[in-house]
């Protein structure tokens, strides 16, 4: 493989994968009835835990007035830009490595991952290894009043540096995509450089659209005892590295789910996680890994438990089950939105400082206009949106 121009300064990533989900998130046991479309969804809402209707402050008539969207426009640049304080923006362009990744096999662990980046990345230069990071977020895909989808993004954590990664490949498609990088730099000794931090951050997304609009988050669940190990002869991937592979390859959401079906899924840390993927056509689906087999499911939105089908259903945390009667109910009302009227829906699901978690960016991705546009920290006043393509 081509060695690539970066500053050799350590060891790289261990992805230390937090799963979007606070620590006030309480375990819901209960299984009640499932769906399986986004028609049966609305219905399921009286069959989710009665914690759930304990604790939603959804609005029950009518929607406030919108506020204007107030987003400044942003580029992306080869160096590490701020836009405010633990927020950043920067840009990748040339070969992302992705196939020489596949070609190997993928990788069964963040070690794996970690050995491919030292190897192929910083020249086999080994060092020592990241300390690994242990760790709800809220996701729907909803028709834009102006044509097409959109799809919205809330990354729920503790306090932490985002960063916004453009993603130009030679061998893919571009794209946006969402990084907490303190999943790399509290986790070693060393010095990251912005070359090494930047391609490191392409192997790391949590969430993220691609130039054909397909959008892609993960999100966590909490079943205890649980964890996604697949084992069935294929190559690996990682929670972030599947994104990875959707972002670079994917030109619509079902070509998502099959290329999802190529590899065994290995979650990181052993967190129980699943994508919502939704793409330009509407089409929105939940992909979940259950007894290490996988499941995919029509629905335009997704917390932090299970929408599969079958006695696992509802099965997840209290809180987040509550975020989803309350998405819901609003997209029931209004099944068209604008970019601003989504936001609103957004900012109605963000956590506040909760048990030290609070949503710590919030993306509106346009599947027609391929923009992003992202609000930090809840700060719903001000945005910033971008245009991946440039």
């Amino acid at each position: 493989m081509k060695k690539r121009a970066l500053c050799l300064t350590l060891a790289v990533v261990t992805l230390a994968f937090a799963g979007c989900s606070g620590k006030d998130e309480t375990p819901v046991t209960t299984a009640p009835v499932s769906i399986s479309t986004t028609a049966a969804a609305s219905t399921a809402l009286t069959t989710l835990p009665e914690t759930a209707t304990q604790q939603t402050t959804t609005e029950t008539t009518t929607r406030k007035a919108e506020k204007p969207l107030n987003a400044s426009t942003i580029t992306a640049t080869e160096s590490i830009r701020a836009l405010s304080n633990g927020f950043t923006i920067a840009k990748f362009s040339g070969d992302d490595g992705l196939s020489d990744f596949l070609a190997g096999g993928g990788a069964s662990s963040d070690d794996g991952l970690t050995n491919f980046l030292v190897r192929e990345v910083l020249g086999g230069k080994a060092g020592p290894l990241f300390r690994g990071i242990r760790g709800g977020c809220s996701t729907l895909c909803v028709e834009n009043s102006g044509g097409g989808y959109l799809f919205g993004r809330n990354f729920d954590w503790h306090r932490c540096n985002g960063m916004i990664l453009v993603c130009h490949p030679s061998k893919g498609y571009k794209s946006v995509s969402t990084v907490n990088t303190d999943f790399m730099t509290s986790s070693t000794n060393f010095e990251l450089t912005d070359d090494v931090l930047r391609f490191c951050a392409l192997y790391t997304p949590l969430d993220g659209m691609n130039e054909k609009g397909v959008c892609v988050s993960v999100n966590m669940v909490y079943d205890s005892g649980a964890s996604i190990n697949q084992n069935n002869g294929r190559p690996d991937l990682t929670t972030s590295t599947a994104i990875r592979l959707i972002l670079d390859r994917a030109a619509s959401a079902k070509q998502a789910v099959e290329l999802l079906r190529a590899y065994d899924l290995h979650a990181s840390f052993g967190y129980v996680i699943h994508y919502a993927i939704a793409d330009a056509s509407g089409y929105s689906v939940a992909v979940e890994y259950i007894g290490n087999k996988m499941y995919v499911t029509e629905t335009p939105a997704l917390t932090n438990f299970y929408v599969t089908p079958g006695s696992k259903y509802g099965v997840g945390s209290q809180k987040s089950v509550a975020r989803y009667k309350n998405i819901m109910e609003q997209y029931e009302k209004n099944k068209t939105m604008t970019p601003a009227g989504l936001r609103d829906v957004m900012a109605d699901a963000a956590q506040s400082n909760v048990n030290d978690y609070s949503t710590e960016w919030t993306v509106i991705f346009d599947t027609r206009a391929k923009t992003a546009t992202y609000f930090h920290r809840g700060n719903f006043n001000k945005g910033y949106v971008l245009d991946f393509r440039f």
